[in-house]
């Protein structure tokens, strides 16, 4: 939980994972609000962080031969960020199955939701042929951050 510590990562109910976020002007676009894209690098960046807090980086995941790829995702986006917002993405697991996870997400600052995303993301070996979820990562989820 050290790097949680270090990057400001608030987990506020064992049920969400909440990662804050700066919009930079490189986030935007020439009408000065997030370019739409964006939106799902923060629910990436959401992703990585949830797995990393629980002590299990890109590194560990890909030493196992394994990666964890998007499959596919549902995206509302109901209002704009702005140059220097401070949002919040917040990452539930929605269903967590034997080889893939289902991530529901929101993009809010304060309490406006701003972009929700439902993310499957789905476990392979590296021929890219669907495999388990390593049982050590599905437990560490399934007590953290399962519905």
């Amino acid at each position: 939980m050290d790097n949680a510590k270090s990057h400001n990562i608030n987990i506020t109910d064992a049920k969400e994972f909440r990662l804050p976020v700066r919009v930079y002007i490189e986030d935007t676009d020439a009408g000065g609000i997030v370019y739409y894209v964006n939106y799902l690098k923060y629910a990436e960046r959401s992703r990585t962080e949830l797995l990393r807090s629980l002590g299990y980086g890109k590194t560990a995941i890909l030493d196992d031969g394994l990666l964890l790829v998007v499959h596919s995702l549902e995206a509302q986006y109901l209002a704009s960020a702005r140059l220097d917002d401070e949002l919040i993405v917040a990452t539930t697991i929605k269903k967590l199955a034997r080889s893939y996870v289902v991530f529901d997400q929101e993009v809010r600052r304060d309490q406006q939701v701003l972009c929700k995303t439902v993310v499957k993301v789905a476990c392979v070996n590296k021929e890219m042929r669907p495999t388990p979820i390593p049982a050590y990562i599905k437990e560490s989820l399934s007590r953290a951050y399962s519905h």
